[in-house]
């Protein structure tokens, strides 16, 4: 049983790391689907309850944001694995511009998640913590994370 916890901006790589990574092996969760945070509790709940593996791909910035799931987590017997995806503001903002729709992020929120983010700390109960780059012209470099 694994938690797996995405910790970076919108649009640095989560979701399709989690399509190439995870797809076949743990159920993605998802504020941007879900849309409330009371569904999301739910499901949650529910991937504990049944032993199901799960991300959370969502941008959990915040130590408070990734602790709501480490806790109930660890207390299900479950292990947590966190990925930190590298990417600069500037970045982001300009793979964001090439989104269309419901999938583009006003630029506001990008700030505001950048304001908000935390680097993350093996002492906030991940049992393994990796960093996360994107690769030009696709894919990922993948490295354990060094304190």
């Amino acid at each position: 049983m694994e938690l797996v916890i995405f910790i970076g901006l919108q649009a640095s790589g989560k979701s399709t790391f989690y399509r190439e990574r995870f797809f076949r092996t743990h159920l993605r969760i998802n504020l941007d689907m879900l849309k409330t945070r009371h569904r999301e509790w739910r499901l949650f709940q529910t991937c504990l309850e049944v032993g199901q593996r799960v991300v959370i791909d969502n941008t959990n910035p915040a130590r408070l944001d990734r602790a709501r799931y480490i806790t109930p987590a660890r207390t299900a017997g479950f292990s947590v694995t966190g990925y930190f995806f590298r990417s600069r503001l500037s970045e982001s903002l300009a793979r964001n511009a090439l989104r269309e729709g419901e999938e583009r992020i006003p630029d506001a929120g990008l700030r505001r998640a950048r304001a908000r983010l935390e680097r993350p700390s093996g002492d906030e109960g991940f049992d393994a913590l990796y960093h996360v780059s994107l690769l030009a012209p696709s894919g990922f470099s993948v490295r354990e994370w060094v304190e």
